[in-house]
């Protein structure tokens, strides 16, 4: 390809492909995959803006790598006596472990050393919280998937547990922690490249630096996706008759240029994060777990801190935050304008209606934008009282954008999960939100195989079983306790 070609200049695929995912991330590349499986005869192009997949939010450096999995998330169990939704996302980790091992037996996925086994735990300080964890330990240990978790008001069990954790701390002050032994620290990174190597090596394609603009779906019924390669300026046409849009930030207003009714009235909220982090190899080996805490008061879901082990190209660290950012880039990568390219008279209502019901919301992001570093470390040493300012830099993570909905009682809502939007006619899908996709995302995109590809799904369901024990008829409809553990090969 002329690296020299003007603009003007474009490039027809003649041939109708069957597939095209729009986007380098986690989502396209587990769907990718999964087709690569059940129907390699079909042909599938991966389209992807920047020179490398997994380049935003599934670069392992742009999220917490935690693989969620409802043992330390406390936002999705608000009120300690309902498991359902800790349940829900047990279940849909459960699978993704399970397809994750599947393609390895299959050799379709290498030894699976993006998988760290890493402790997931909670730890809570003040009387009120020790008494809301010890009674959601109690509520979830009656569930099968979580009998191993443990619980502990011991300050010496605890300082085993994680000794940063106590180290520096005061007597005396009310400490409570839970922790699941089995748990996860994931390379979404890594991971991806894997699932796309996994695809492209059954005979599908990967084009990095394909920026798609534009979505049309013709009388015919097929798409035509038009964009540009960002190295040569040349433009591209590409026709097929299923196209999944996995851009995150970029997925909602490439839905709007396919004019779908179902995402009409929907808008998104972009937020951003940063962490500190430490490499000093002496702090490091003395946390062998991801610690997760509440939240602070009107702080986001996704706000809840945590101080993580991350294990990246085998190197360690550790991660502390998220502290909240705010622009109006959709990407880490994006442009300053991506905010207001996604505005229409229709989401308008939606996004000023979501944002009047999120004051608390608003006021947490301007304090995060005002806090001074100082401030920040205070609340790591929180966490970890004896830590030193020295070995701590912060690091700027992925954009997250936000999924607002029209809501026919109070006109707009902010969500803080994912949603799947199809097509009424099952020919385009994609996906909307953020956490905790990554982690779920075979389950995710189990449901999409069933909705977009009724007429397959017959044929498919036999070879999604074997390749998901826990599959039950795209729904995802079990309860965590109902799976059986396929474990991956875990790395040490």
């Amino acid at each position: 390809m002329d690296t020299h070609a003007d603009s003007t200049e474009s490039h027809t695929d003649t041939a109708i492909l069957d597939v095209v995912l729009i986007g380098g991330g986690i989502m396209s590349a587990t769907l990718g995959a999964m087709i690569a499986a059940l129907q390699p005869d079909w042909t599938m192009v991966l389209l992807e803006r920047l020179d490398r997949v997994a380049a935003e939010s599934s670069d392992p450096w742009n999220n917490a790598g935690t693989g969620h999995s409802g043992f330390c998330e406390l936002n999705y169990m608000p009120n300690a006596g309902d498991p359902s939704k800790s349940a829900e996302i047990a279940s849909m980790f459960a699978l993704s472990r399970q397809l994750w091992a599947g393609l390895a037996d299959r050799g379709m996925l290498p030894d699976p050393s993006f998988v760290t086994a890493t402790p997931h735990m909670d730890v809570v300080f003040g009387e009120r919280d020790v008494t809301y964890l010890r009674r959601r330990f109690e509520t979830l240990r009656a569930l099968p998937a979580f009998s191993a978790m443990e619980y502990s008001e011991d300050p010496g069990v605890i300082a085993r547990w994680a000794p940063l954790l106590m180290d520096g701390r005061e007597p005396g002050e009310p400490v409570a922690a839970t922790r699941y032994e089995g748990g996860t620290d994931v390379d979404f990174g890594a991971l991806t490249a894997s699932l796309v190597a996994a695809m492209t090596g059954a005979g599908g394609q990967q084009r990095t630096g394909h920026e798609v603009t534009g979505l049309r779906r013709g009388d015919d019924g097929i798409w035509t996706v038009t964009g540009r390669d960002r190295n040569s300026r040349q433009r591209f046409t590409i026709r097929a008759r299923f196209v999944f849009v996995g851009a995150g930030g970029y997925a909602l207003k490439l839905l709007q240029k396919a004019r779908i009714p179902e995402v009409r009235g929907y808008g998104v909220f972009p937020v951003g994060a940063q962490f500190l982090r430490t490499d000093n190899p002496d702090v490091v080996a003395r946390h062998e777990a991801k610690v997760y805490s509440q939240a602070l008061v009107g702080a986001p879901p996704m706000s809840v801190p945590h101080l993580d082990k991350r294990i990246v190209d085998g190197e360690s660290s550790l991660l502390f935050g998220p502290y909240a950012t705010f622009s109006t880039r959709l990407l880490k990568h994006g442009r300053l304008t991506d905010l207001f390219t996604t505005l229409r008279t229709s989401n308008i209502v939606s996004l000023v209606a979501a944002g009047l019901q999120n004051l608390p919301l608003v006021r947490y992001l301007i304090r995060e934008l005002l806090s001074t570093r100082r401030r920040k470390f205070a609340q790591l040493q929180r966490f970890y009282p004896d830590a030193d300012p020295a070995d701590w830099y912060l690091v700027q993570a992925g954009q997250r954008a936000q999924l607002v909905k029209p809501d026919p009682d109070r006109l707009g809502v902010l969500t803080m999960g994912t949603e799947l939007v199809t097509g009424a006619d099952g020919t385009i899908a994609g996906l909307l939100g953020a956490s905790p996709g990554a982690s779920t995302a075979p389950a995710i995109m189990a449901d999409l195989l069933n909705r977009c590809f009724p007429q397959q799904h017959s044929q498919w369901e036999s070879t999604l079983r074997e390749l998901m024990p826990g599959y039950a008829d795209g729904s995802n409809s079990q309860s965590a306790g109902a799976l059986p553990d396929v474990p991956v090969a875990i790395g040490k």
